[in-house]
């Protein structure tokens, strides 16, 4: 029997799922897994406190923890319940333990998760309010380190109204000043959600209120509303919270993929230790123009940062002086020499390209036109085409044939769908699948999560939040990135863009995320991406996905 290899065990992504999803696998589990609706309660609240544990321990350090659970009348408030009667059995000592409940405490006769761990909690001596019981809550609230919102769940389907809304407004009166991570809370309360901050949802749309929080619980299957543009800067640091739903269930039920560099470098054939150049991949960018050389020379650095063999740049030649100074080990040739263009049916060479880049820095002049549709030939006939900047508003009108890669920001995939930015951030993904259909070609949509709409119908995200990146040159290193990648993947005979694109919105987020709190060149951040991904691809230990 042949064992899997370690690629494929770790290229397993997180699946995101819709509040619809989440409630049709609930069921599931309820009536053919044996998981009833106590069951599974128990079993979130204990695996929640665990999480928290084991990866925030210096948050439960120190005496006279103060801590506070809002408690919504459903499963979320029953999960927040549970999970702090976990934390006070861990035995913290010297804490304190509150719950404020929305409406009403349960009669003696009501059987429900809600009710018996409010019982529960009441046993043990935790103090149990009512939000009515409260005569100044925001007073009330501030003087707690740690807030466990249970107030809503995926069962919400609407904005928050009445007490929960009210709820919400309060703490996030409180969450103006930055959480310091490194110690106990001092100046406002370390605010917890369970599964998702209270008032987000599939439909949720700016300006609707929803709560901020510090950490979100995020139960498997992850709920893609976090995820949401708009709605991401609100869930704070996502922690996935595993060991609650077989395997098997969650597998049963479509959804899109989550994916880090951790995952993702593994569906990526690694580089054999006896490869020479051309088997790394011969990579042609077209780019640059006057004023924006950085963008052509940042875009070939990051082919070679991804392990690109050979790098052609072929640029304009009122700027190759510029270029070629400072090239390195990339190839700088101008438009219109004689090996300028060399993928001529027919004569392929040494330098006949495994991918193709247009478009970093490239401006708008006549010429780029006519070299967009030569480029698309090539594509037709196999060869991975990528499009960034001013390419991909060439691409408006044009349709691809499976082998092509857009690159764009939310401007730019506005003006490709026709429609306002607004309507692109709100919910990509549906937009993203559709235009990706349409075009038959994969889009990988950049900004604060980066989203991978592919042809097929599948969806990728990488989650994003690394502001070192909000930079000039980040997307240009991310195209160059994309067609080193496309290159080997074309050499080894299984290039798949929507693959090629993952790894390489994963490794461009790992390599932001691994330059700290620093203001960086985008050069600079090549260096970084070229240690991560040849530890990951040049090792003779590796194994492909």
């Amino acid at each position: 029997m042949m064992l899997p290899s370690r690629g494929s065990l770790l290229a397993s992504p997180v699946k995101l799922v819709t509040a619809k999803t989440a409630q049709a696998l609930d069921a599931e589990a309820s009536s053919s897994w044996g998981l009833n609706p106590f069951a599974l309660v128990e079993a979130t609240g204990r695996a929640c406190a665990a999480a928290l544990l084991q990866s925030y321990p210096a948050f439960f350090q120190g005496p006279s923890l103060r801590m506070l659970v809002l408690a919504g009348s459903g499963n979320n408030g029953a999960d927040a319940m549970v999970m702090l009667r976990a934390l006070l059995l861990n035995g913290l000592e010297g804490a304190s333990f509150q719950t404020v409940v929305l409406k009403r405490l349960p009669n003696e006769e009501e059987r429900s998760p809600h009710a018996e761990a409010l019982r529960s909690l009441s046993k043990l001596g935790v103090s149990i309010l009512t939000w009515k019981d409260l005569k100044d809550p925001q007073q009330f609230f501030g003087q707690r380190d740690i807030i466990i919102d249970g107030i809503a769940g995926t069962g919400l389907t609407g904005p928050l109204r009445g007490t929960a809304a009210a709820m919400v407004q309060t703490v996030n009166a409180l969450t103006n000043a930055d959480y310091n991570y490194t110690q106990r809370p001092s100046q406002r309360p370390l605010v917890v959600s369970i599964d998702l901050p209270s008032g987000n949802f599939d439909c949720w749309e700016q300006p609707m209120l929803i709560l901020k929080t510090d950490i979100s619980l995020a139960i498997e299957p992850v709920k893609a509303a976090l995820y949401n543009p708009p709605a991401r800067p609100y869930g704070g640091t996502i922690l996935p919270v595993e060991g609650i739903f077989p395997p098997a269930l969650i597998n049963t039920f479509e959804g899109e993929e989550l994916l880090s560099w951790e995952k993702a470098q593994y569906r990526i054939p690694p580089i054999k230790p006896n490869a020479y150049k051309h088997q790394r991949g011969v990579v042609e960018i077209h780019a640059g123009s006057p004023g924006s050389t950085g963008a052509a020379r940042i875009a070939a650095v990051g082919a070679q940062a991804a392990g690109a063999g050979l790098v052609r740049l072929i640029v304009d030649t009122s700027i190759y002086p510029i270029l070629a100074a400072s090239a390195g080990g990339v190839m700088v040739v101008p438009a219109g020499a004689e090996d300028s263009v060399v993928y001529t049916p027919g004569q392929e060479t040494r330098f006949y390209p495994d991918a193709l880049l247009l478009g970093p820095g490239w401006g708008k002049t006549p010429d780029r036109a006519m070299l967009f549709h030569r480029a698309l030939v090539r594509e037709w006939e196999g060869i991975p085409l990528i499009l960034d900047a001013e390419a991909i508003s060439l691409a408006k009108d044009g349709v691809f044939h499976g082998n092509a890669i857009l690159t764009p920001h939310p401007g730019e995939c506005a003006a490709l769908a026709g429609v306002s930015i607004e309507t692109v951030l709100a919910h990509p993904g549906p937009l993203l699948r559709k235009l990706a259909q349409e075009k038959q070609a994969v889009i990988l949509f950049k900004g604060h999560v980066l989203f991978i709409a592919c042809q097929d119908g599948r969806l990728g995200v990488v989650d994003g939040m690394v502001p070192v990146l909000a930079t000039g040159g980040a997307g240009d290193l991310l195209a160059g990135f994309c067609a080193a990648i496309a290159a080997r993947m074309k050499r080894n005979s299984c290039f798949d863009g929507y693959t090629c694109a993952l790894a390489a919105a994963a490794l461009l987020i790992e390599t932001g995320r691994s330059i700290g709190n620093r203001f960086i060149d985008p050069v600079g951040l090549a260096e970084k991406a070229a240690a991560i991904a040849g530890a990951a691809w040049l090792s003779s230990l590796c194994d492909s996905a």
